[in-house]
């Protein structure tokens, strides 16, 4: 790791009491794969979000594949996806042989675009996978009245957006299903680890025998002196109770460190606005951004490039998300995707910036990111 940058992408808060959680399961000297801490850790994020249920997994991803699976999302299957989103979005499609059919997103939530799904369904359409970019929610309201009305699953790729709100409902309780990720990266985390909320009492049940090889526990395997029996073809996805300790510990402050980020957000913007040739991230109404990421847009990819490698120079952390999915080699050779599929995505992708955020930002480092980007204007104007 490149310990090198003055300012990185993303720091990870912690503090005594992530410490206190993980040592306590620790010291305890048993149950650190299944313990109590699971089962806390996903009644505490089901409170959280208002879902029925919720179930926890080791990663994001594999939220994702489990979530399809129970689903029943098989072979000749469709599933609607942006190609604007983090690989795994579109993979997760292939885990269980269906299709990922790529839709374009629109400009205000980058996400996909509701108005344009009708001309993507077909019989075989059985799921839509909409993303929150980077904290701030998609069109989930219109999406869902769309999903309904044409019996369709939504499964919400809310893996960036954990905590944030749509007219005061949290993310996490609007879709059939949603699924977060706990990566090192996002707002709280355990270093990797996954969930999935859901209200589907169904759904709950399967999504427990998938993560854990297909087992029926009616008590814990490590407490069972018997065999266990087992149901279906199951995974080893579960989460441990050492990560669900430390997940326990994040969640009780997030809405802390959701507050601390927009304070960043709001210095950000505050002093880039100035530039015409910006764009911040959007207020919109009604739809509560927790700031995952802070993206700006450039006019245009040599504007944008420029700035890149500028403050790279700089030892500032930027990185670009996302470069479109149906433009890797593997999509374009599997399914013969190719450029001016999706003019959104592939506009937008060659616009956006992520540049550095997270919560404890000292005055000094946010002061740095903007007085090194206020140099690259006088330099370029």
């Amino acid at each position: 790791m490149n310990s090198d940058w003055k300012i990185p992408l993303y720091k990870i808060y912690s503090d005594d009491e992530d410490v206190k959680l993980v040592t306590k399961v620790i010291k305890r000297g048993n149950f650190w794969a299944i313990g109590p801490e699971i089962d806390e850790f996903e009644k505490e994020l089901s409170k959280y979000v208002g879902s029925d249920y919720c179930v926890a997994l080791n990663s994001g991803t594999s939220a994702l594949h489990a979530t399809l699976l129970s689903y029943g999302v098989k072979q000749n299957d469709e599933v609607i996806v942006p190609s604007f989103s983090f690989i795994s979005t579109a993979n997760s499609v292939l885990f269980v042989n269906a299709k990922p059919v790529f839709s374009d997103i629109e400009e205000e939530h980058l996400g996909l675009d509701p108005k344009i799904l009708s001309s993507k369904i077909s019989s075989k359409t059985k799921a839509i996978i909409p993303m929150d970019y980077g904290g701030l929610p998609c069109k989930i309201i219109e999406l869902k009245e769309f999903a309904d009305e044409n019996n369709i699953t939504l499964i919400e790729d809310s893996a960036e957006s954990l905590g944030a709100k749509v007219n005061g409902k949290k993310i996490g309780n609007i879709s059939n299903a949603s699924i977060f990720s706990f990566c090192g990266n996002k707002v709280m985390t355990t270093g990797e680890g996954g969930a999935v909320t859901t209200n589907s009492k169904e759904v709950y049940e399967k999504l427990k025998l998938i993560r854990s090889h297909g087992r029926i526990e009616k008590i814990s395997y490590f407490e069972n002196p018997m065999d266990s029996e087992y149901s279906e073809i199951g995974y080893n996805w579960r989460i441990s109770a050492i990560t669900a300790a430390l997940g326990l510990s994040q969640l009780a402050k997030l809405d802390k460190l959701i507050r601390m980020r927009q304070e960043v957000a709001n210095f950000f913007t505050s002093r880039l606005s100035q530039y015409t040739q910006i764009q911040t991230p959007k207020i919109i109404q009604g739809y509560e951004n927790i700031f995952q990421m802070y993206t700006i847009r450039l006019p245009n990819e040599m504007l944008r490039d420029k700035l890149h490698q500028f403050l790279l120079g700089k030892k500032i952390f930027c990185k670009i998300y996302f470069s479109p999915i149906h433009l890797r080699n593997y999509y374009k050779l599997k399914f013969g995707t190719k450029e001016n599929d999706l003019p959104n995505t592939e506009k937008i992708s060659k616009q956006v910036l992520t540049l550095p955020m997270y919560p404890n930002m000292t005055n000094e480092e946010k002061s740095y990111v903007i007085e090194s980007i206020d140099e690259f204007f006088e330099l370029n104007s």
